[in-house]
């Protein structure tokens, strides 16, 4: 399958929001939205009231990533105000994951969860099977820009290899430094849908439309032969 794109909009311009996602919305396969409550990570960033109001504006897929300590709080708030997918960390839903599952399905998302880098596969293993999207943070989550691990490569290989034995529908997405330097890597390991933010996409040039360009450039070399 072709690779998928999911522009973190926490790195957009906000100033040009209306001119940026006129551009994203002939071109990405979701919209990344993170929303955090400062305190499970120490960052504020987007909300629902932000969904909300560029639902109206766009087409494309929202993907909610949800870096919060209560996602049962949000979940309702989120799928109101738009989301198509609904991703809680895994470490906030295991005390009562198949209820929360069952809660975002009530509603009509699709369902995803979000691995920390010290997060093993093991820790999902009895729902993996339900869930539309897993989710590899490559960076220990609440702040853009910060080094790739080289570490999670191995638990984006695992998962595509348990996707294939099983028969799985889940996803495969990255968060976290995808960018020219680590594109091959995350894709011969097997990564399906790329977040990218500040390196991968929206510093790459001021014109939004000019650094997408340059952006699947980057992407069609990393999967040239060495």
């Amino acid at each position: 399958m072709r690779t998928l794109i999911s522009p973190s909009l926490m790195c957009m311009n906000l100033m040009e929001i209306k001119q940026q996602l006129a551009v994203l919305n002939t071109r990405a396969d979701f919209l990344h939205i993170d929303i955090m409550d400062g305190h499970y990570v120490k960052n504020i960033t987007l909300s629902p009231f932000f969904i909300e109001q560029i639902r109206p504006f766009t087409p494309v897929t929202i993907d909610v990533h949800m870096m919060v300590e209560e996602p049962t709080d949000f979940i309702e708030a989120v799928a109101n105000a738009g989301a198509d997918y609904i991703c809680p960390h895994a470490e906030t839903i295991n005390k009562d994951a198949f209820r929360v599952i069952n809660q975002i399905r009530a509603l009509g998302k699709k369902v995803g969860v979000v691995l920390n880098p010290a997060t093993p596969i093991a820790f999902i293993q009895h729902y993996i099977h339900l869930l539309d999207k897993v989710t590899v943070m490559t960076v220990d989550p609440g702040y853009a820009g910060q080094p790739f691990i080289a570490e999670m490569v191995q638990k984006i290989a695992e998962l595509r290899d348990l996707k294939t034995q099983h028969g799985y529908r889940y996803l495969i997405e990255i968060d976290g430094s995808c960018n020219q330097k680590t594109y091959r890597t995350l894709l011969n390991a097997g990564a399906e849908v790329l977040i990218v933010g500040t390196s991968g996409l929206f510093n790459l040039h001021e014109d939004l439309a000019s650094a997408w360009s340059l952006m699947i450039e980057n992407i069609e070399q990393a999967r040239e032969p060495v």
